[in-house]
């Protein structure tokens, strides 16, 4: 096993394209409760995983994802974000930066488990996007992720998807 490997940089997100997205239910920053299957028939769901509240990469790749919301919207689509962190700190991190869309906490790390995006060792999310479309299928697995303009890399393949 290679050094890339034990540290879990290798690896894929264990759910691929073409897969039916796994369930899940968790509370946002609003204390709302949001499920996959809501969505299911209405709406492409962009279900992005980051790390950490209020950090450089994350709050780039928040904010990108909100100034491109109208258009990702436009698009049939909805934002869903996920990290280990509260909804306290979920709610702060959205007042903050005025994002429009839900941020679900995931402190047991369900979620991040059952997609495959936990790091090792330190329990948090990896940095990945799926995009699941109204089926609930996994359409395409975003891993090399531009935090400053994910909205363009969701909004070309949003578009490549409808």
């Amino acid at each position: 096993m290679g050094i890339m490997a034990m540290l879990g940089l290798a690896s894929a997100a264990e759910v691929a394209e073409g897969t039916k997205a796994p369930a899940f239910e968790a509370q946002d920053q609003n204390g709302a409760q949001v499920r996959l299957s809501d969505y299911q028939g209405k709406a492409a769901v962009v279900l992005y995983f980051y790390p950490k509240d209020d950090t450089p990469g994350c709050t780039a790749e928040a904010c990108s994802l909100r100034d491109g919301f109208a258009a990702i919207k436009a698009a049939g689509a909805v934002v869903l974000g996920v990290s280990a962190d509260t909804t306290m700190s979920h709610k702060a991190f959205a007042e903050k930066f005025h994002l429009p869309f839900s941020i679900l906490a995931d402190p047991d790390l369900r979620i991040i488990e059952a997609y495959g995006v936990k790091m090792p060792l330190v329990g948090i999310a990896k940095r990945v996007t799926f995009l699941i479309d109204r089926k609930g299928i996994v359409r395409k697995v975003i891993t090399d992720t531009r935090t400053k303009d994910h909205d363009q890399q969701v909004l070309a393949f949003l578009k490549g998807m409808s």
